[in-house]
């Protein structure tokens, strides 16, 4: 493995594909963090198997676990998963593991951002993440491929969203927050986005999703589903914190053009209901130094926008909600040679993000 610090993905000819191109597998890591995952995560483990199996059924899946689960992890996942013993501090693929750019030989790279647990001691979510901020490097070297050193450089994969052909889609609220890179300008920021991704244009929406730890990721609120197309979360509940957040996400996307030029047509994806947090998830968590993890009554991220596209399929979350029906019709007709898949996932939930979340694509 090289680490490459004298150029730019840009500058080399690479780009990050978008994530319905095809894959050759999938990243994933094993919870077991007791202030993320409550009773010891055995539930949040169950999930993370199903989603991993579903993603298996089209392409190779990689999970990464700590020594201490190894054989616990080998014994629930199936035999066609690939399960490496790394150290990390939680697990996080889409945030940590590394952004992947491809170039027109086919050549694959990766990009070792730097990680703060999404704002380091300004509003980050823990700490120490020393062992996250190293998996990037450490998972080139697993799969032979060269990696660009940007570590000096705070982002986190779950911020962007691409569609493969010049156009990255984030958030001003996770991006110009103070806890990742204060001391550069939105210009600088949109300049290293188009030298370490290769694309030429950045569509800057408002806002995420209402009470996301991560102040507002891409991937939760609005993603591409093909050139041209995107979904965006969507509430019709006027009265809901969330409906003033999406509307204005959606007044700036019916205006944008993306890099070939193109209107965006934006598809809606329903809002589950509030989901928030029970006393009972809350006595099940450990307190994440001396203070307490989740509160009773805490709203959660839930968002259906937060699915993982496999080769074969869309892996996407479930909330029990009359709406799970209905985000999924409306995924499976913006894919219909794919399999949708829905796999309940408050229990991922729980942690913080969801199945896109705990999900890294590795391009073909």
């Amino acid at each position: 493995m090289k680490i490459i610090r004298e150029s730019t993905p840009l500058e080399d000819g690479f780009r990050m594909p978008a994530e319905y191109e095809r894959h050759q597998g999938c990243i994933m890591i094993f919870p077991e963090r007791r202030d993320s995952w409550q009773y010891g995560g055995y539930a949040a483990r169950k999930a993370f198997v199903q989603v991993a199996e579903a993603i298996a059924e089209s392409e190779e899946v990689t999970v990464c676990v700590s020594g201490d689960l190894y054989d616990s992890a080998r014994a629930l996942l199936p035999p066609e998963v690939r399960v490496v013993e790394m150290s990390s501090n939680d697990a996080w693929a889409r945030d940590y593991a590394p952004t992947f750019v491809k170039n027109s030989q086919g050549e694959v790279r990766g990009v070792d951002w730097g990680f703060n647990a999404w704002g380091g001691l300004w509003d980050g979510l823990y700490f120490p993440w020393d062992k996250d901020s190293r998996m990037a490097r450490k998972l080139c070297d697993l799969m032979g491929k060269d990696v660009y050193d940007k570590r000096d450089f705070i982002l986190e994969g779950g911020s962007i969203h691409v569609d493969g052909e010049g156009t990255c889609m984030v958030t001003e609220s996770c991006l110009l927050s103070q806890g990742r890179n204060p001391g550069l300008s939105r210009e600088e920021i949109e300049d290293i986005l188009r030298q370490y991704l290769g694309v030429s244009v950045v569509l800057w929406l408002p806002w995420g999703i209402y009470n996301d730890e991560t102040n507002g990721h891409i991937d939760n609120i609005c993603a591409f589903t093909s050139p041209g197309h995107v979904v965006l979360a969507w509430t019709e509940e006027e009265g809901d914190v969330q409906y003033a957040m999406s509307r204005a996400c959606l007044e700036y996307l019916e205006q944008a053009l993306d890099a070939q030029g193109r209107r965006l047509k934006v598809h809606r994806l329903p809002l589950p209901r509030p989901v928030t947090v029970t006393e009972e998830e809350c006595r099940g968590l450990d307190p994440c130094w001396d203070q307490p993890s989740r509160r009773p009554g805490e709203r959660l991220a839930a968002s259906y926008v937060n699915f993982y596209i496999a080769n074969g399929s869309i892996v996407m979350p479930g909330f029990g909600d009359p709406a799970d029906r209905e985000a999924r019709e409306i995924l499976q007709g913006l894919f219909p040679e794919r399999k949708v898949v829905q796999i309940p996932a408050r229990d991922i939930l729980m942690g913080g993000g969801n199945i896109h979340c705990i999900t890294q694509q590795v391009p073909m």
